[in-house]
């Protein structure tokens, strides 16, 4: 195919790359620093400050292709996803932008450049759309003399006007679009409804290009002002293009799950359901048919492929299935795709094979798939075996809510019963209403909610009760809680305010909050301090943890000894000595310090735009996330550790002071968006090489760090990256441990250092050796030679060339490779297979020449033998396979294919 999915989106960032464009890659589908959005769900999300003027662009011209999710809130397709050939709930927007730069002329211009000369499209099938009172925008358009006045339309707000929200910038768009031809009708010519653009419930015209001009701004009284400087934002539907470009290529109407991205994925599918022996729910035939056979089966197919992409870039962004927010879209996501699996006969777990799918179609254009292929594997396996273990119970009382309606001749399943789906095994609303909806069955939803909220009031009188950071205090007016632990471990001070569990005994928790403290209250991703508060009679309070709340400093513990007057001890008033664990702390200080020699190092190397995104700072480790696109690469990580060893080794002076933030700034202290800093800030000078803003603890001078050893690199979402490392004693004993690990290898191999090299080198070798020759073995096997299967056996049925074989222990794969050599061999043929497996195995395979298969469908024939071995399959009209059981009747199933043929 010449216009590949892969190929049209590289030619759009190639045509703008080419006029002046910064090609930026995808944001994250986790918006940054935008609580109002659960997703990106558009390609302006994440240059919205851009355009509210909150950021400046580095970029005035900038193009990319963005990874969107519609799945909540306003825009949320998740209901029409697999109903039609059309909705999604990912999908990619290709963009280009302009901040203050070029403005509407060249936006049309390009556009229609790009779409008429790139990717070939017949301007006889194009229209264009403008904002009735754009007269600039149908100016340009017929100055262009590119389409006649009557294929040049006016709409209002309603069609031609974008807006971010009810106040904000906003302005007229234009779109082209095209005319796919009256063949593509899908449904207004049986309503009496003429097709044009811009009418709703038909695909004959479909929307190419939308590209916005942002010149106002709306006020909270809906008065448009012109913004002093003009914007575009322009968005294309990569698989809408697709589909349109691979229409016109093929011959064939496509809709988007047509192209050959979703193809792959549903082949994946296929081949699932082929291998799976079907145990299906609603009725289905037990064989499943290939999609593109059956309207209702086609529904789950587009599903599956829609649901396995947000899946798949979800997980490979660091979201795992769960019970919050975006957790639980995800698990929504993986429970409706198993559920649609079971209509398929999918009763064991297959959606992390169908996701390897996904990573083969689109890992070349986002790299994370490839990087992150082991967690998504786990992370939808785990869910979809945890689910399947009541997916199966919950689908049978489903069909007996089903047919007692039936029978009763109601048309609402009770909430009661959608309550008990849900809570008992498992089943979201919405997947209950989307299992119901093709038999007409509503859902008693205000029931189902107010069980919900009955729930959700018996947690909430749960979370009241007394926890170890949330339980009331007896203060003294006014308490307030100062840190002095800069320069000290220990302090005296008095005790301000007192919390403590409704339990009582040794595990009772107790909080104490005192006016002044050495110890580091958790913050800025150092840990809190641990330690001891002791009271004047000899009672020992033990601190496990400190942290901040509502200005005061709390340390979180228990009673280690009670003195004379044991909890009486420590009441608000009285006078306490406050000690930190110095070794915990000094640890800690270790690694704090190491971050930020880390950051400079990282930016140094790797460039200004590295900036930390999150960090963890305990005695034994520190974690370091950064923003970066794509993995460090191991030169580079080896150069960042000799860089950050160097610096520690100079034992550089470590110096700190409070200014304020602007003069903070001034003096070139790191401050990033997003971060929330005071008008009085703490900076961190290390040497010549950096300043930062932070509150933490850190070491006098750069040596006391002693050594820094790196861990681990890693990404845990698009665009972020994830450094972990030891200092100090803690590196000291991770080169221990892997010394410890190198020896006992050593010893397995029986020889040391260099020599132990070498010896695994020639063990590998040699496994690799071993298995070149069981691969060799196996294509012998399944060649038929060596007396371990028959010869091919050819013939002439009705004109068509026919080739059967039967052979032993031949697998899957390497019996298609036997296909396709013997479809090389006798270039137009029918090809079947069949491979003994064991006493109660046998695989089935039958391959067609491709200018066979308008007449002859490799499915349809897999179809009638697959049955004789006690089995099912089915497939592509080029290729099929199945399997059974019966081995004693592979040789009356491989002459029936003559039959079959005939």
């Amino acid at each position: 195919m010449r216009w590949t999915t892969a190929k049209i989106r590289q030619s759009f960032l190639d045509f703008f790359r080419e006029r002046g464009h910064t090609i930026v890659p995808s944001a994250s589908l986790v918006p940054k620093g935008d609580p109002t959005l659960l997703f990106t769900n558009a390609g302006m999300v994440p240059f919205k400050d851009y355009f509210l003027g909150i950021r400046t662009p580095s970029d005035r011209r900038v193009a990319d292709c963005q990874k969107c999710l519609r799945i909540s809130g306003k825009h949320n397709d998740l209901e029409a996803v697999g109903r039609d050939t059309y909705h999604h709930t990912f999908f990619e927007m290709l963009g280009n932008w302009s901040f203050g730069d070029y403005y509407k002329e060249e936006a049309i211009r390009w556009h229609w450049d790009l779409i008429t000369k790139v990717w070939e499209i017949d301007p006889k099938l194009l229209w264009a759309t403008v904002h009735k009172d754009d007269r600039e925008a149908e100016d340009i358009w017929l100055k262009m003399g590119v389409l006649p006045k009557e294929r040049i339309l006016r709409f209002g707000d309603k069609d031609n006007f974008w807006e971010m929200g009810e106040t904000g910038p906003c302005g007229p768009n234009s779109e082209i679009d095209i005319d796919c031809g009256a063949k593509a009708c899908d449904g207004n010519a049986h309503r009496g409804v003429a097709c044009a653009v811009n009418v709703d419930g038909c695909s004959r015209f479909i929307e190419l290009a939308n590209l916005v001009f942002i010149q106002y701004n709306r006020d909270a009284s809906g008065a448009l002002t012109p913004l002093p400087m003009k914007h575009v934002d322009t968005g294309t539907g990569l698989e809408r293009v697709a589909a349109v470009m691979q229409t016109f290529e093929t011959g064939r109407l496509l809709g988007n799950y047509d192209i050959d991205l979703f193809q792959t994925i549903i082949q994946a599918i296929e081949e699932q359901v082929v291998v799976a022996r079907p145990r299906v729910h609603g009725g289905a035939t037990p064989n499943m048919p290939a999609y593109g056979h059956q309207a209702w089966a086609d529904i789950s197919y587009r599903a599956i492929a829609d649901h396995v992409r947000a899946i798949s870039f979800l997980v490979a962004e660091g979201v795992l299935p769960g019970n919050s927010d975006r957790e639980y879209v995800l698990r929504r996501l993986i429970r409706r795709a198993a559920r649609h699996g079971r209509y398929l006969g999918l009763s064991q777990p297959f959606l992390a094979d169908v996701c390897y799918a996904v990573r083969i179609a689109m890992g070349d254009a986002y790299p994370e798939l490839v990087e992150h292929s082991g967690r998504i594997t786990k992370a939808v396996t785990e869910e979809e075996t945890r689910f399947g273990e009541t997916l199966d119970r919950g689908l049978e009382l489903i069909d007996q809510e089903r047919a007692r309606l039936r029978q009763s001749g109601g048309r609402t399943l009770p909430g009661e019963v959608a309550f008990k789906l849900y809570d008992t095994y498992g089943f979201p609303l919405d997947l209950t209403e989307d299992v119901l909806r093709s038999d007409g069955i509503d859902v008693d939803v205000a029931e189902f909610n107010r069980l919900m909220d009955e729930q959700r009031e018996r947690a909430r009188a749960d979370r009241l009760r007394p926890r170890p950071f949330d339980m009331a205090f007896s203060a003294k007016q006014g308490a307030s809680s100062r840190f002095i632990g800069y320069g000290c471990y220990s302090a005296e001070s008095e005790i301000v305010a007192i919390g403590t569990s409704s339990e009582s005994g040794r595990d009772e928790i107790v909080q104490i909050a005192t006016a002044e403290t050495p110890f580091y209250p958790e913050g800025g991703g150092q840990v809190g301090d641990c330690g001891v508060i002791e009271a004047e009679t000899g009672a020992v309070f033990e601190v496990v943890d400190t942290r901040k709340r509502d200005g005061l400093i709390i340390h979180i513990g228990h009673l280690l000894y009670p003195g004379r007057g044991e909890r009486l001890e420590f009441a608000p008033g009285r006078r306490v000595t406050l000690k930190v664990d110095r070794v915990r702390r000094n640890a800690a200080m270790l690694n704090h310090s190491a971050t930020h020699i880390l950051h400079y190092a990282l930016r140094d190397l790797l460039g200004s735009g590295v900036h930390q995104a999150g960090s963890l700072v305990a005695p034994d480790r520190l974690r370091f996330d950064f923003a970066h696109q794509g993995p460090v690469g191991a030169g580079d990580l080896e150069t960042i550790e000799e860089e950050i060893n160097a610096r520690i080794r100079e034992n550089a002076e470590v110096q700190t002071e409070e200014m304020a933030y602007d003069e903070a700034l001034k003096a070139g202290a790191l401050a990033f968006f997003g971060d929330k800093y005071g008008d009085r800030v703490r900076v961190v000078r290390m040497g010549d090489f950096s300043v930062e803003l932070c509150g933490g603890t850190h070491v006098a001078r750069t040596g006391d760090v002693g050594f820094f050893k790196l861990e681990s690199e890693s990404g845990v979402a698009a665009g972020v990256r994830r450094i972990e490392a030891v200092t100090g004693q803690g590196a000291l004993e991770a080169i221990r441990r892997r010394e410890k690990v190198l020896e006992e290898m050593a010893s397995h191999l029986g020889a040391r250092d260099a020599q132990a090299l070498e010896r695994l080198e020639k063990l590998l070798a040699r496994e690799k050796e071993l298995e070149k020759k069981l691969r060799a073995l196996e294509q012998k096997l399944a060649s038929g030679a060596g007396g371990t299967g028959a010869e091919e056996n050819l013939r002439e049925v009705g004109g068509i060339t026919l080739v059967t074989r039967k052979v032993e222990g031949v697998e899957a794969r390497a019996l298609r490779e036997v296909a396709d050599r013997l479809r090389q061999k006798h270039r137009s043929c029918v090809v079947a297979l069949g491979s003994v497996l064991g006493n109660d195995k046998v695989a089935l395979l039958v391959a067609v020449t491709p200018d066979l298969t308008a007449r002859i469908k490799a499915g349809d024939i897999i179809k009638q033998i697959a049955p004789i071995i006690g089995g099912s399959g089915g497939g592509r009209p080029d290729f099929a396979q199945a399997g059974g059981k019966d081995p004693s009747k592979l040789d009356e199933a491989l002459e029936r294919v003559a039959a079959a043929l005939g």
